[in-house]
């Protein structure tokens, strides 16, 4: 059984020697965290932590809790070592943008009775008839609008853009989910996608047709299908590549650069000129 998720069959849409490092070969090495995924890990931890109070408790929190847990969460998990690619920002800059998301969040969706189900709901659910395959995922916030009799699944973004309109159409990670929810409640149920852009105090709406679906769902197994046929796994040289954690062992970033892709025991021969790597290496 192979478990696919939005992020596996994107990195092989993106490089397909990405995919074979991170996922055949299985390499690891160390990566610098963020700030921006810092900021958004903590700001997403809070809005857990305010909406699974209300479900599990029917507790309303106030604001001073509510900057409170980002403040003591913010405090505990943050590390000296974080990366700050903005020489203009501080951590202090960060800290203070995460309050103003969490402040503008409060007021617009105060008291928190929007009939929320669960916070990180999982899914998985098999991609084939022989349930050779599945996907994999997890849903910020799942909601049961009862006043619009639909669904909702709820995202939320720390970003400083907001994509285009037909970013969102051809939006694969919550279509997949909208997908999963039907198949649990029924197909003729209305799954409403909403983006919460945060350092914007915004929403995003967009929705798919079961037809829309089906041939999502077709399109991804055309691609699982792909992976598996892969022998190759050539690169892909991309601006992207300046975010990727295998640049230092990737061949189209050394000096003589090969058109072949290189064999698990070719790679592990490159990585022994790169001694500082092995020790992040599973054996």
């Amino acid at each position: 059984m192979a478990v696919y998720s939005h992020s596996r069959l994107s990195t092989f849409e993106q490089c397909k020697l990405k995919y074979k490092f991170r996922y055949i070969d299985k390499l690891e090495v160390e990566v610098e965290e963020t700030i921006e995924a810092f900021l958004g890990h903590v700001v997403h931890s809070t809005l857990e932590y305010l909406y699974n109070k209300k479900i599990r408790e029917n507790k309303t929190l106030n604001i001073d809790d509510v900057v409170m847990f980002f403040t003591e969460t913010w405090q505990k998990e943050f590390k000296q070592n974080i990366l700050i690619n903005k020489n203009h920002l501080t951590d202090k800059d960060y800290f203070e943008m995460g309050i103003r998301f969490l402040l503008d969040y409060y007021v617009k969706n105060a008291p928190f009775d929007d009939g929320t189900l669960e916070t990180e709901k999982k899914i998985l659910f098999p991609i084939d008839e022989n349930e050779n395959n599945f996907i994999l995922g997890y849903i910020d916030r799942l909601v049961l609008n009862k006043k619009l009799n639909r669904f909702e699944i709820h995202d939320y973004k720390t970003g400083g853009s907001i994509p285009s309109k037909e970013k969102f159409e051809e939006d694969r990670q919550l279509a997949l989910y909208s997908y999963a929810i039907k198949r649990m409640y029924g197909f003729d149920k209305e799954v409403k996608l909403i983006w919460h852009y945060l350092a914007f105090n915004q929403e995003i709406q967009s929705s798919r047709t079961n037809d829309e679906l089906e041939d999502l769902i077709k399109r991804i197994k055309n691609l699982i299908k792909e992976i598996e046929r892969e022998k190759e796994f050539p690169y892909t040289k991309s601006a992207l590549c300046d975010w990727c954690e295998f640049k230092s062992i990737c061949p189209a970033w050394q000096n003589s650069v090969s058109a072949q892709t290189p064999s698990s025991k070719d790679a592990k021969k490159d990585l022994e000129k790169y001694p500082t790597l092995l020790k992040y290496i599973k054996e």
